[in-house]
C-alpha cells in the first residue's frame, strides 16, 4: 500500500504543477476586436482594450473612474495657462529605451493627426498651445485658454516611443513592428478575425502580472462566447449576456464579475440636415423636409420609448433607464433630469402639432455585436415607434466594424450608438458627443449627426474654463440640462456589465468596461 500512496502523491503533485503552469497563461474570449493596433487610431472600446495592455497613458482611472497617476506622477497648474507634468522615473519601453519628455510631446502632437481615424484623440489635445521639455522627465504645457480639466484631457492619450513611432504606418503597428509601448504586456502576434497574442513585460514599471502569456480570442457571438467558457476553451469572457448571468453564477467552478457602468446607449437622430436618407412619407417616398429637425418630433420619439420595458425584457434588469449622458455618481450628472416618461398619446399629440398627424416612415440602424441586446433593442424601438403611428420601413443590424463606418459617414437617419464615459466628469463626453464639430477646437469628435447648438457650446466653454470645482460641476449640469432638453440624441439606458471566468481567477469589474489582462489575476 505504501508504494501506491507514494505514487498517488506524486500524481497529485504533478497535477498541481500542471495546473499552476496552466494558470500562468490566460485565454480571454472577447466580444469585440480592434480595428488597428495603433493606440491612437481610435478611441472606441474595442481598440482601447488592446491598447491598454501594450501601451500606457499619463493617468489611469480606478474602477469608479477616479483619476490616478500612471506615467505621470504629478501635475501642477502653475498659472491659468501653464501646467508642469512630472514623469515617472525608470520607465522603459519594450525595446529597453527609457521614457522621456520628448516621447510625450511626440505622442500628444501625433494624436490629432492620425489618418482615417474613426474616433480621434484630437479633442484630448485641442487645448494645447505649446509644449516643451524642461528636462528628460518634465514637460511644460501652455494652453490656449484656461483649462481646469487639462489632465483629464491629455492624460488619456497613449504614449509612444518617438524613435519607433515616427513615420510608422498603420501596417507597422498591426504587424507589431511599431507596437512598442511601456505597458504590462508585449505584442506577439495578431491574426485578424481570430486572436491576439501577448507576452508579459518583465520590465513593467507597475504591478507584477500573474500571467506569462495572454491570448485574446475574438468571439463576437454571445452564445459561442459563453459556450467557450463553459467548455473550458477560454478562461475569461466579457460582455456576458444578461440572460446568462444567473446561469453562470449557478455553475460550480465559474464566477461572474459585475458593475453598473457609465456607458450610455442612445438613439442618434439626424437633425442637422434638411434631407435625411432613411426618412420617407408613409408610401416610402423621400421627404423633402426632414422631420427630425423639429424638436416636437424628437420629443415625441423619446416619449414613444418604453425604457423600463427594454431594461426588464431585453436586458433582464442589467441596465438603468437614462435621460442624460452620465449616471448618478459621475460628476456632471443633474439629478433633476429624469428619463422621458413613456407616453404614446402625448407623443401622438406632439407629432400632430409638428404636422405629422399620420406619422412618417423611418429606418433604424444598429450594430448587432457591440453590446448585449443592441439588435434586440433596435427591434423593440421599431415596434414602439410603430405604436405611435410611424411606419418603420426596416431595422438594419450590421457588424460593428462595418456599422461604425456608416455612422461616422452620415449614412443613417436614426441609429443606436453608445458612449462610455471614461473620465471623472461628464465634460469630455459632452465635448466629444454633443458640441459643434470643430477639429481645431477639438470638439464634436464623436458627433456623428453634426448637431450644433451655439448656446450649449457657450455653456460648455464657460463650465470647462472654471477652476472652482463646485462651480465647474454646476456649469456642466447647466449645460447638460440645456442640451438634453433639445433632444439631439435619445438617451435609452446605462448598461450594467458582466464578465465571467473560472473560479481560480479574479477580475476587477470597472465602470469603463475595460477588458484587459492587467485587471485579471490568479485567486489567492
Amino acid at each position: 500500500m505504501k508504494p501506491m500512496k507514494f505514487l498517488m502523491a506524486g500524481v497529485a503533485a504533478t497535477v498541481l504543477m500542471m495546473s499552476t503552469a496552466h494558470a500562468a497563461d490566460l485565454i480571454i474570449g472577447s466580444a469585440t476586436e480592434p480595428s488597428a493596433i495603433d493606440p491612437l487610431f481610435s478611441r472606441t472600446g474595442n481598440n482601447q482594450n488592446v491598447a491598454q495592455a501594450i501601451f500606457d497613458r499619463l493617468v489611469n482611472t480606478d474602477p469608479a473612474i477616479n483619476m490616478e497617476p500612471a506615467l505621470a506622477v504629478s501635475w501642477t497648474n502653475i498659472d491659468p495657462l501653464t501646467w508642469q507634468v512630472k514623469l515617472r522615473e525608470g520607465v522603459k519601453f519594450h525595446d529597453g529605451n527609457p521614457l522621456t519628455a520628448d516621447d510625450v510631446i511626440f505622442s500628444l502632437t501625433r494624436a490629432k493627426d492620425v489618418p482615417n481615424s474613426p474616433a480621434p484623440f484630437s479633442g484630448n489635445v485641442a487645448a494645447i498651445d505649446s509644449m516643451k521639455a524642461i528636462d528628460n522627465l518634465t514637460v511644460e504645457f501652455k494652453t490656449k485658454k484656461p483649462t481646469p480639466d487639462f489632465m483629464e484631457q491629455i492624460g488619456f492619450v497613449y504614449i509612444l516611443e518617438k524613435k519607433v513611432a515616427q513615420g510608422a504606418t498603420i501596417e507597422d503597428y498591426n504587424s507589431g513592428k511599431a507596437a512598442i509601448g511601456t505597458g504590462a504586456y508585449k505584442f506577439k502576434s495578431w491574426s485578424p478575425g481570430d486572436n491576439l497574442a501577448l507576452t508579459k513585460n518583465d520590465g513593467f514599471w507597475g504591478k507584477k502580472q500573474d500571467f506569462d502569456n495572454v491570448t485574446i480570442k475574438f468571439i463576437s457571438n454571445d452564445a459561442s462566447r459563453v459556450a467557450a467558457l463553459r467548455s473550458g476553451s477560454v478562461d475569461l469572457i466579457d460582455a456576458v449576456p444578461p440572460r446568462d448571468v444567473k446561469t453562470l453564477q449557478g455553475i460550480s467552478g465559474l464566477k461572474v464579475f459585475s458593475i453598473a457602468s457609465a456607458r450610455l446607449i442612445y438613439l442618434a437622430l439626424d437633425s442637422a440636415r434638411d434631407k435625411t436618407p432613411f426618412v420617407t412619407d408613409k408610401d416610402g417616398k423621400p421627404l423633402e423636409k426632414n422631420p427630425l429637425k423639429d424638436l416636437k418630433v424628437r420629443q415625441a420619439l423619446s416619449q414613444l420609448v418604453n425604457r423600463q420595458l427594454i431594461v426588464d425584457r431585453i436586458l433582464d434588469g442589467s441596465a438603468e433607464p437614462a435621460g442624460q449622458l452620465v449616471p448618478t455618481g459621475v460628476a456632471g450628472n443633474d439629478p433633476s433630469i429624469k428619463a422621458a416618461a413613456y407616453d404614446v398619446e402625448g407623443a401622438k399629440k406632439l407629432l400632430a402639432e409638428a404636422g405629422y398627424k399620420d406619422g412618417f416612415g423611418i429606418t433604424l440602424h444598429t450594430s448587432n455585436d457591440r453590446f448585449p441586446g443592441d439588435a434586440d433593442t433596435a427591434q423593440a424601438l421599431g415596434q414602439m415607434f410603430a405604436r405611435g403611428g410611424l411606419k418603420v420601413n426596416g431595422v438594419v443590424a450590421q457588424p460593428y466594424n462595418v456599422y461604425t463606418k456608416g455612422a461616422g459617414n452620415g449614412e443613417f437617419s436614426a441609429f443606436i450608438f453608445s458612449l462610455g464615459n471614461s473620465t471623472p466628469t461628464s465634460a469630455t463626453g459632452l465635448r466629444n458627443l454633443l458640441m459643434t464639430v470643430n477639429k481645431d477646437a477639438g470638439t464634436g469628435s464623436f458627433n456623428r449627426t453634426k448637431y450644433s447648438n451655439p448656446a450649449f457650446d457657450q455653456a460648455m466653454q464657460a463650465a470647462t474654463a472654471e477652476f472652482d470645482a463646485k462651480k465647474r460641476i454646476e456649469g456642466l449640469q447647466k449645460a447638460t440640462n440645456m442640451v438634453f432638453a433639445d433632444v439631439p440624441v435619445i438617451p435609452l439606458f446605462w448598461q450594467k456589465v458582466h464578465w465571467a471566468g473560472k473560479a481560480n481567477l479574479t477580475y476587477v469589474a470597472n465602470m469603463t468596461e475595460d477588458t484587459i489582462p492587467t485587471l485579471a489575476g490568479i485567486a489567492k
